[in-house]
C-alpha cells in the first residue's frame, strides 16, 4: 500500500475535511469511497480520482472503500470488474474491508422504495418514454405532471410489486420519485429510481428484474457504508440537490455529503468510456490494454509506473475550475521517473550492418558500460564488441547534411563504451540501397580519445554476432488534434493518427537484456525508454516505447 505526503499542500477538499475535523463532524472519522461503475476499463481520469479518494483517506488516517456501482447489468461484466481491482492495486492503494457491491445493497433499496411511496414520495408512472421526455420541459419551461402522478399508495404498491415480480415488459412503466415537476433544476423532476430490466446481473443472477437508478443507489449506498465525505467529478454537481433530497427523506443510518472537483481533461486523448469501447469494438486499438489507450492498463503495458502516475495526478492539483492538461506534462512525469529509475540499454532499432575489417575474425572483446550514468548502485553491464556490429540506419548518411554529428564515408565516430571507428566503404544492393558499411577501428581509442582527430560525435551500437532479436513497437499520440472532439463537423474518428504505431520487426538490442522480463522498464541509449510488452516470450522480446527521450510533440508543434 502506497503511503501519502501529509506535508503536501492542502486542496479545497482537504481544507473542507480539516474544518470538519476541527468541528468534531463525523466523531473526528473520514471515510471516502472509489465507486467505479464496471462498464469498461479504467482510464487516466478514473486514476486522479483513485489518488484523491484513496490519498485523503490515507492523509487523515481514515478508510476508502473500494465499491463497484453496478445498477446496469447489460453493460456490466466481470472482465470490468476484475481489470478495476488489479488497476486500483497497480496504483499502489488498498481498501477498507471487502471489495463492495451496490447490488449487495439491492434488498434495502428496495424497501426504501416501498417507503417513498408509503410516504406519497414515489409513484408508479406508466408514461412511455418519449412521453416522459415531453413532460419533462426544458431549461426554460417548468414540466407537466404526469397523469399517473396522483396514484393512490395502495396502487403504487401493487405495481411496484408486479415490476418487481416481471409482470411487465421493459419500457411499460418505472418508479418515479415525486418532487417537483416546475424544478428549476430538471435532475428534481421527479426522476426516475426504478427501471424495469430482464438481464442476468453478474452478481444477483436472475433474483431482480428492476434496478435502481445511479442517482437513487449511489448517496444510499454511500450512507449504508458511512462514507463521510462523497468525493466526485463536477458533471454531478447538478445531482447533489437530489442526492441530498434522498438522504433527507429516507431513513438512512448516516448522512454522508457531495464534495465536487473539476475532472481531468487531457489533450490529444478522450476518455468516455464509450468511445473508448468504439476504438476497442472497431478494431482501432488492440483492446482495451493496447498502449496507445488512456487506460490504466494501457498506460501500465506502455510502460508507466504507478509513482508516475500518482505524481502527475499530484501535479496537476485538485480544483473546481474545468481545463485541459497538456498530455506533455503526463509524458514529462514518466521521463522523470524513468531517468532516475531505468537502467540504460544500447538497442538498434532499424539495422545496417557494420563490418570492421581489421578487427580479428572469431574475436570477442567484453566492454564494461554503466547500469545507470547517475546510480552507482545498479553496477555495471557487460556488451560484447566483435567484427560484424549493427548501428542505426539513420546514423549514417551517404551525403551528410550541415552539423551532422554521425557517420558518413570518410568520417570517424566513436561507438559507445567502445572504440572510435572510421567508415571507408558503402555496400548497396542492385535496388541502391546502403547494405553493409565496412569500416576500420582504432585500437588506440580504447577508454581514451585520439590525439591528432576528433570523432564525428557518438553513436549506439550491438554486435550482430552476440545481441538478442527483438521487435520494437514505437508508439505514438492516438490522436493528431489536441481535442479530438472539438470539430462539429467531423468526429473524432478523423483525427486517428496513421502513424501511432510503427512495428519494428529487426531490431537488436544487448545480449544483457536476453532474460528481461515483462513489464521491465530501460532507456535505450539515444533513443527514448521502453518497457518488455507481456506479448514476448522466450524466443521474441517485444518492447514498447514509453515515450521518446524529448517531447518531439513540442518541437513539430513549434515548428
Amino acid at each position: 500500500m502506497t503511503t501519502h505526503d501529509s506535508n503536501k499542500p492542502n486542496n479545497f477538499i482537504h481544507q473542507i475535511i480539516e474544518d470538519d475535523l476541527a468541528q468534531g463532524l463525523n466523531d473526528g472519522k473520514v471515510v471516502t469511497r472509489f465507486p467505479p461503475e464496471p462498464n469498461g476499463y479504467l482510464h487516466i481520469g478514473h486514476a486522479k480520482s483513485i489518488c484523491l479518494n484513496f490519498g485523503t483517506a490515507l492523509r487523515f488516517g481514515g478508510e476508502c472503500n473500494l465499491r463497484f456501482d453496478d445498477t446496469n447489468p447489460e453493460k456490466e461484466n466481470q472482465e470490468y470488474i476484475d481489470s478495476i481491482i488489479e488497476d486500483v492495486r497497480w496504483l499502489g492503494y488498498d481498501w477498507a474491508g471487502d471489495i463492495r457491491y451496490s447490488s449487495e445493497y439491492f434488498d434495502q433499496l428496495y424497501d426504501w422504495a416501498v417507503y417513498l411511496i408509503k410516504q406519497g414520495k414515489a409513484y408508479v408512472d406508466s408514461l412511455s418514454a418519449h412521453e416522459m421526455r415531453e413532460f419533462r420541459g426544458t431549461l426554460k419551461e417548468p414540466g407537466k405532471n404526469s397523469p399517473y402522478r396522483d396514484r393512490s399508495v395502495e396502487e403504487n404498491l401493487s405495481l411496484f410489486e408486479k415490476m418487481r415480480n416481471g409482470d411487465f415488459e421493459e419500457g411499460e412503466c418505472v418508479l418515479r420519485a415525486k418532487i417537483d415537476m416546475a424544478a428549476p433544476n430538471i435532475n428534481l423532476r421527479d426522476p426516475v429510481i426504478y427501471r424495469i430490466r430482464h438481464a442476468h446481473h453478474h452478481q444477483t443472477g436472475d433474483k431482480w428484474c428492476i434496478y435502481p437508478s445511479y442517482d437513487f443507489t449511489h448517496g444510499q449506498s454511500d450512507a449504508i457504508e458511512g462514507v463521510t465525505h462523497s468525493i466526485c467529478t463536477l458533471e454531478f454537481e447538478d445531482h447533489r440537490p437530489l442526492y441530498e433530497w434522498f438522504v433527507e427523506n429516507l431513513p438512512v443510518p448516516a448522512k454522508p455529503r457531495q464534495y465536487e472537483f473539476a475532472r481531468l481533461n487531457l489533450n490529444y486523448t478522450v476518455t468516455s468510456k464509450r468511445k473508448l469501447k468504439l476504438l476497442v469494438d472497431e478494431g482501432h486499438v488492440d483492446g482495451w490494454n493496447d498502449p496507445r489507450m488512456p487506460t490504466i492498463s494501457g498506460m501500465r503495458r506502455r510502460g508507466f509506473t504507478p509513482a508516475s502516475i500518482r505524481n502527475f495526478c499530484d501535479m496537476i492539483g485538485v480544483t473546481r475550475s474545468n481545463g485541459v492538461v497538456d498530455v506533455g506534462m503526463l509524458e514529462a512525469a514518466i521521463r522523470e521517473d524513468l531517468d532516475a529509475n531505468a537502467p540504460r540499454a544500447m538497442c538498434v532499432v532499424d539495422p545496417i550492418k557494420v563490418t570492421i575489417s581489421n578487427y580479428p575474425e572469431g574475436e570477442e572483446e567484453w566492454f564494461e558500460l554503466p547500469a545507470h550514468p547517475k546510480d552507482e548502485s545498479m553496477g555495471i553491464r557487460k556488451v560484447p564488441f566483435t567484427r560484424n556490429l549493427l548501428i542505426e540506419r539513420e546514423d549514417f548518411a551517404e551525403e551528410k547534411p550541415r552539423k551532422w554529428k554521425r557517420m558518413a564515408p570518410g568520417d570517424a565516430v566513436r561507438l559507445r563504451g567502445a572504440y572510435v571507428v572510421r567508415c571507408d566503404e558503402v555496400i548497396k544492393n542492385e535496388q541502391g540501397e546502403v547494405v553493409e558499411l565496412v569500416c576500420s577501428y582504432d585500437a588506440d581509442t580504447k577508454g581514451q580519445n585520439p590525439t591528432d582527430y576528433k570523432p564525428n560525435g557518438v553513436i549506439h551500437w550491438v554486435s550482430a554476432d552476440n545481441s538478442v532479436a527483438c521487435e520494437v513497437r514505437l508508439y505514438d499520440r492516438l490522436f493528431t488534434e489536441p481535442n479530438p472532439d472539438a470539430d462539429k463537423e467531423r468526429d473524432f474518428h478523423a483525427f486517428i493518427n496513421p502513424e501511432s504505431l510503427k512495428v519494428m520487426p529487426n531490431a537488436r538490442v544487448e545480449i544483457g537484456l536476453k532474460h528481461a522480463v515483462a513489464e521491465s522498464r530501460f532507456q535505450f541509449e539515444r533513443t527514448g525508454y521502453f518497457c518488455v510488452d507481456p506479448d514476448s516470450t522466450e524466443s521474441q522480446l517485444v518492447f514498447n516505447r514509453t515515450v521518446t527521450l524529448r517531447d518531439s510533440w513540442a518541437k513539430i508543434k513549434g515548428k
